[in-house]
């Protein structure tokens, strides 16, 4: 038996951010779900996880950046402006916001777990690493660093005063503006330094990659591996960025089954 909860929270900007959490009957734990870049909570996998978690006693939290782009109804790209001022420091604003709305709740007494997607598990390793509350973490083809454009790029979009990149799936051309390029450059050596942020790791974590990712290639994953004191790495066999699945999800992938079982197991062992 188990409930589902919307809710939505003022994050540190002022921006809306939305959030869904399962609760089971008999709570064993709670889980901060991390979407990555161009992704939202509803996407694909993340209600799949969730329910997986939940089935297991452990509470599962979903929300949506506040910089997503995702409006009110969790699936259109709608709040571009939002998008386009998004921010790794914004994002990890996001998620303490995440945390302390649910520490208020009485969802997390001690501990708690962080699963972070691409993007959003290079923002789940940054706000795992210094939190000593934290006490599991699994990342999905997670980014290692944050700066991932080339010197001529970066040019480009200093000149332009933006950049573009297209939804795959709704076809939109969004833009993003250079508050993100001024937040990586600023901070790539220092507080947004992920592989910094893996060798200080101290809770236990899971690094999930596939072989075949086009998007992170999982040489992330090895240098993640490579940083952190204590981590284990599995690497899934012919598995992508998305481990098979697209949005709408309609069906599982043996890749996505090992990734979803590992991540439960992980987080079961470590916080139950």
């Amino acid at each position: 038996m188990t409930e589902q909860i919307a809710f939505e929270i003022a994050s540190a900007g002022g921006r809306a951010l939305r959030a869904s959490a399962i609760l089971p009957e008999a709570p064993r734990g709670t889980v901060i779900i991390c979407h990555g870049f161009k992704g939202f909570s509803r996407w694909g996998f993340f209600p799949h996880l969730a329910a997986a978690l939940a089935k297991e006693g452990l509470r599962a939290i979903r929300f949506d950046f506040t910089g997503s782009g995702v409006g009110a109804d969790g699936e259109s790209f709608t709040e571009l402006d939002a998008f386009a001022e998004n921010t790794f420091t914004r994002e990890l604003e996001d998620v303490l916001a995440v945390e302390a709305e649910a520490r208020r709740r009485g969802w997390i007494d001690a501990r708690y777990g962080v699963v972070g997607h691409s993007r959003g598990g290079g923002t789940a390793i940054l706000h795992a690493a210094d939190n000593a509350a934290v006490g599991a973490l699994v990342t999905l083809a997670a980014i290692s660093h944050v700066r991932r454009w080339s010197e001529r790029e970066e040019q480009d979009w200093r000149a332009r005063g933006y950049t573009e990149v297209v939804n795959t799936r709704t076809g939109q051309v969004l833009r993003l503006g250079t508050a993100l390029l001024d937040d990586v450059t600023a901070g790539a050596a220092g507080r947004l330094d992920i592989e910094a942020a893996a060798a200080r790791m101290k809770a236990p974590w899971l690094i999930v990659h596939g072989d075949a990712d086009p998007t992170v290639p999982v040489a992330d994953a090895h240098r993640l591996a490579d940083a952190a004191p204590d981590a284990r790495l599995l690497v899934i066999e012919g598995a992508g960025h998305t481990f098979g699945i697209e949005h709408p999800m309609t069906r599982t992938s043996p890749a996505l089954d090992l990734a979803v079982s590992e991540t439960v197991e992980w987080m079961r062992r470590e916080l139950t």
